[in-house]
């Protein structure tokens, strides 16, 4: 008897089982997307416009190719106008000889439809990048055998301490939300100073270059809560997916913009894995 109960039971909680499907937010019209990046690298400077897409959207993005783009020195009549390279899908200096300088501040103004979209930010002084060094670890529970490389800088300054580290592995860069490296002043910087572990396993001959970029306050917290939105599996107990907030507005015309506008110097460091 008490068998039975339990079968029923175990039915009863199984038909009362919902499937909840919440309600996204569907995109109206076409909502551009600015993912603008000045340094002092040229290499690095450019800045990409596509179309937002809806969030369980599966097609492929549309890469927006006729806008106009340029940088600005706030305060300033100097103008760094931008061009759409279809090597890149993006738009690059036509002056690769002017980059950011520590202390100006940036406008970038992209028109697009008779719309003009503005970001703005200022070039931070960098912090110290002293070394990159290696060693090889055995095999452990949770982490694989290989050569684990440390970062050793210091930073030296009391705000503004907003940062981000990109790994590039033998050219290629690694973007995965696991490859995010972002962190704060929240815990101080003595576990730079002692060495940033990476927390990737590199094999003899691998050549690791690692970058620091310094940001403001605004495309730091965009990074994060993209890197939420990344992590977020879609489950019962994960928030509603949102759009990360923007550093970006419209000054002219009507429409809504996503994205965010980076000014930042860079550090960069270079190791060549040698079998021990």
């Amino acid at each position: 008897m008490s068998n039975r109960w339990l079968i029923g039971l175990v039915f009863l909680i199984a038909s009362c089982q919902i499937e909840v499907e919440l309600p996204l937010a569907e995109i109206k019209g076409e909502i551009p997307v600015i993912e603008g990046i000045w340094t002092d690298n040229p290499i690095l400077n450019e800045v990409k416009v596509t179309l937002a897409k809806n969030f369980l959207d599966q097609d492929s993005y549309t890469v927006i190719k006729n806008a106009r783009v340029f940088i600005r020195v706030k305060g300033t009549d100097t103008i760094i106008p931008f061009n759409y390279f279809e090597s890149t899908q993006s738009y690059r200096p036509l002056d690769t000889d002017i980059v950011a300088k520590v202390g100006e501040s940036y406008e970038l103004l992209v028109e697009w439809k008779k719309i003009i979209f503005y970001g703005e930010g200022l070039m931070l002084e960098p912090p110290t990048l002293d070394s990159l060094t290696y060693q090889y670890e055995e095999k452990r529970p949770f982490r694989e055998e290989g050569y684990y490389i440390k970062a050793y800088g210091k930073i030296p300054f009391k705000e503004d301490n907003y940062y981000r580290i990109q790994v590039i592995e033998n050219d290629t860069l690694k973007n995965e939300p696991e490859d995010y490296f972002l962190f704060d002043d929240t815990f101080g910087f003595t576990f730079f100073e002692n060495g940033l572990e990476l927390g990737y396993a590199f094999e003899p001959d691998d050549r690791v270059r690692l970058i620091l970029y310094r940001m403001n306050k605004a495309p730091y917290n965009y990074l994060n809560q993209l890197l939420g939105l990344l992590f977020s599996d879609g489950g019962l107990f994960s928030p509603p997916p949102q759009n990360p907030d923007t550093n970006l507005k419209v000054v002219s015309g009507e429409s809504s913009v996503l994205g965010y506008f980076l000014v930042s110097p860079i550090l960069t460091e270079l190791v060549i894995i040698k079998e021990e």
